[in-house]
């Protein structure tokens, strides 16, 4: 049963991290216009030509890297190995509780990104918590 269930937080990864990163790619002058507003997304999206080009080239390779994750993700969805899959949902935990103290010491400094770090932390700490699940179950079946 813990093999299923590791299978089926890592496919939820992988279909978040997919998607994102999709439409990071594709789409973020939308998703910027719609999580932040029209003034914040006009801030944010650059004035120059060349400051856009640029932030649109980052926010590319952002969702490219997003897209690698997601089919990683997918890929170690399959293995079998108890141990690794331990030292992998031990990794993720650690990645997104780092990302929430990330965007709480600096991403809440930010006067565009300020009202919206809270919502963000609590995504972070919510996919942390799916790995703990996971866990959690892992250690009560080897243990009983």
């Amino acid at each position: 049963m813990a093999l299923s269930l590791f299978v089926v937080v890592c496919i939820l990864h992988s279909a978040i991290a997919l998607t994102t990163g999709v439409l990071m790619v594709f789409f973020m002058e939308e998703i910027y216009t719609f999580t932040h507003g029209t003034v914040a997304a006009k801030k944010m999206l650059g004035s120059t030509p060349e400051a856009q080009l640029l932030i649109r080239t980052s926010d590319s390779f952002s969702g490219l890297l997003l897209f690698a994750i997601g089919l990683l993700l997918f890929m170690v969805a399959f293995v079998k190995d108890r141990d690794f899959q331990s030292f992998f949902a031990k990794g993720c935990v650690l990645l997104h509780v780092s990302m929430a103290i990330w965007r709480f010491n600096f991403e809440r400094r930010v006067e565009d990104l300020a009202w919206d770090w809270l919502r963000q932390i609590v995504g972070d700490i919510l996919l942390a918590l799916s790995w703990v699940f996971f866990l959690v179950y892992s250690w009560k079946v080897k243990y009983d």
